[in-house]
């Protein structure tokens, strides 16, 4: 029996980055959110700016059969990032580089629900060198490779790696893994995919 076939119609998967946060989304399964990452300090001054990308809008991992439309995502009331209204979509944090300018691009999906497997279900086992490709809405595409996985207890989520300024495009990949608790009804670990461009 799959491991999603034995989770209760009641405690369906969470994607929270840290534990006890969000609301239902609309496919009825309580998805706890990642928290906002650290806000810039106001003191600090680029000198050099950037030319802006087309907005993400599909998903491509052939080595994971992900072939998704990309949803922004923005900020919840409570300071926290909302997640995918379902399941089989991805998500774009859109408070954060675009893929392919420089800077962590950040994309979240769901592991699974009452229902069957999410869209990154196969996310802790992807091998690195995988190859991750960004469809935007201009035409063009970003690809990356993963470089690798780490999987985090949720309580000890590494924003500071996850949301660090870089100066290359990156990609993170962000999801449910570990152990699932039935008592809160989510995972206790967050699986992320760190990728570089390709």
């Amino acid at each position: 029996m799959p491991p999603y076939a034995r989770i209760p119609a009641l405690a369906a998967l969470t994607l929270g980055l840290l534990a006890g946060l969000g609301s239902r989304p609309a496919a009825s399964a309580p998805a706890p959110s990642p928290s906002a990452p650290p806000s810039p300090r106001p003191a600090f001054h680029a000198d050099r700016t950037y030319d802006a990308v087309a907005v993400p809008v599909r998903l491509r991992i052939p080595a994971l059969h992900v072939d998704s439309p990309v949803q922004t995502l923005g900020l919840r009331a409570d300071g926290t990032i909302a997640v995918p209204s379902r399941t089989d979509v991805a998500g774009w944090y859109d408070q954060g580089p675009r893929p392919g300018q420089p800077g962590p691009a950040v994309i979240l999906g769901h592991v699974d629900s009452t229902t069957g497997p999410g869209i990154f279900i196969g996310l802790a086992a992807v091998r690195p060198g995988t190859t991750v490709r960004i469809d935007r809405s201009d035409g063009t595409y970003a690809a990356f490779r993963i470089t690798h996985i780490s999987r985090v207890p949720k309580v000890e989520f590494p924003t500071d790696v996850v949301y660090a300024p870089t100066l290359d495009p990156t990609l993170r990949l962000v999801t449910c893994g570990g152990s699932f608790d039935r008592s809160r009804g989510s995972y206790r670990d967050n699986v992320i995919a760190f990728a570089d461009p390709a």
